[in-house]
Order: C-alpha cells, then structure tokens, then sequence
C-alpha cells in the first residue's frame, strides 16, 4: 500500500483583502507525479507555498505525511523538498556553498550521493564554485531541483522547475524523478504549464481556475485522453478555462 504523502483539505488563502485559494482539496500518494495546471494568477504558486509552510492559510489544514503543515511545521518540512524560484537563490553564494548550507539546515552530513550525480549528469560541475548571480535561468533552475532533492523529501514540490532548462538536461531531470517514484521514495507535486509533461510522465492532473480545483484527471483518464491525440489534453483544457470559446 502506499502512504499519502500530500493531504489538502479545504484550503483558504489570501492576500490582504484578496481571497487567492478558495477551498482546494487533493491527495498525493507514494510513487505519483502530480501536475497542477491553471492559467497564470489562479493560485498555483500560492497552493504550493502554502504546502510549504511559506504562507499559511485562512482555513483548512495540509498535512504532509501526516503532520499538519499549520501545527507540525518543523516535522512536516522534515519529509518536504521544495523547489524555490530561481530569483530567490541567494546571488553572492556559490552553488557548492548553497548546497552545502540546505544540506545542514536539513542535518546531513554530506550532500546526498544521487544529488551529486545529478548535478553531474546536468552538468552542473562547473558552475559550483561560481557566484549564483552569474548564473544562466537554466544554471539557477538546475541549481533549484537539486536543492529540492537534498535529505531525501517524501514530497518534492516544483514550481515550472523546467522554465529555462535545455530538452537535454529537462529530460535527465524527468528520468531521475521517474526513477525516485518507481521505486516509491516520494511524490511529486508539479505546477507547470506544459502539456508534455501531464501527458508523458503525470499519474495525475488537477486544473485549478480562480482558486478552486474545477478538474481532476486520474492515471486511467490521462492515457485515455492520450490516445485520442496528441492535442487532445490542449483541447479538452481550452474547454475548461473558456479558452476555446
């Protein structure tokens, strides 16, 4: 059996006077890709930093692997990676030197041997002991999943994590996240605007539209969807958001 690694009940969140989430519910389990799509501005970024425990909520709970996010906040950021935006990594550090500050605030003892062979396989390398503020989109993206991996997080949640990455190094990043869920080590939660990626590697798929889940499609649902073409799932979303009228 697998375990919920995500649990969103009810959730309500604001800014100021502007109501952003209106009550959003979804579960993510052991071993599934989740993307969350939506038009820009209907909440998505603000979902995930709630699941972080960046914002807090007006009303509803999230527990990730059953600590709630609200009242378990250090124990639920225990099983949690994180993928912040890139123009939030901190530009007079290094890469090694961010690496090796998220590593101990998490407690390891060293940077996480699969970690280091991703960077690797990104070819990250030779942008370690380079200041983050010279860095590329791409660089900082990489630089952003490989933070979000450190410690071994039961949820790792990415925001558009493949905005500025080359196919190469998106499609390494692809593979390494479909081997951590093959073999049950987390789940992914995904906010993204490509298609590809719901119809390739998603187990599930949610369109959130003015704070407000208006769809979900399961695993069986996707491939169905799939088969009928390959702009199909573009079709069926112009449908939902109005775009097609």
């Amino acid at each position: 059996m697998t375990s919920i690694v995500l649990d969103v009940r009810d959730v309500h969140a604001r800014y100021g006077k502007s109501e952003v989430l209106r009550g959003v519910t979804l579960q993510i389990r052991t071993g599934q890709w989740f993307c969350l799509l939506g038009p820009n501005g209907v909440g998505k970024s603000t979902l995930l930093h709630c699941v972080a425990a960046r914002l807090a909520p007006t009303a509803g709970d999230i527990a990730v692997c059953g600590h709630s996010v609200r009242t378990q906040t250090i124990e639920a950021k225990r099983k949690l990676g994180f993928g912040c935006a890139p123009e939030q990594l901190p530009g007079l550090l290094t890469g090694r030197q961010c690496l090796e500050v998220y590593a101990n605030a998490k407690g390891l003892e060293r940077i996480d041997p699969d970690v280091v062979e991703l960077g690797t396989a990104l070819r990250f390398d030779a942008y370690l002991d380079r200041f983050v503020d010279t860095y590329s989109l791409g660089t900082r993206q990489k630089l952003c999943v490989l933070l979000a991996l450190l410690g071994e997080p039961a949820l790792i949640v990415l925001d558009e994590a493949f905005n500025g990455l080359d196919p190469g190094s998106a499609l390494v990043v692809k593979r390494h996240l479909q081997q951590r869920l093959a073999a049950n080590r987390c789940g992914v939660l995904l906010a993204t605007h490509s298609l590809d990626i719901v119809e390739h590697y998603a187990d599930k798929a949610a369109l959130l539209l003015d704070g407000r889940i208006v769809r979900e499609w399961s695993d069986s649902e996707i491939a169905a969807v799939r088969e009928q073409g390959a702009n199909r799932f573009e079709e069926l979303l112009a449908m939902e958001t109005g775009a097609g009228s």
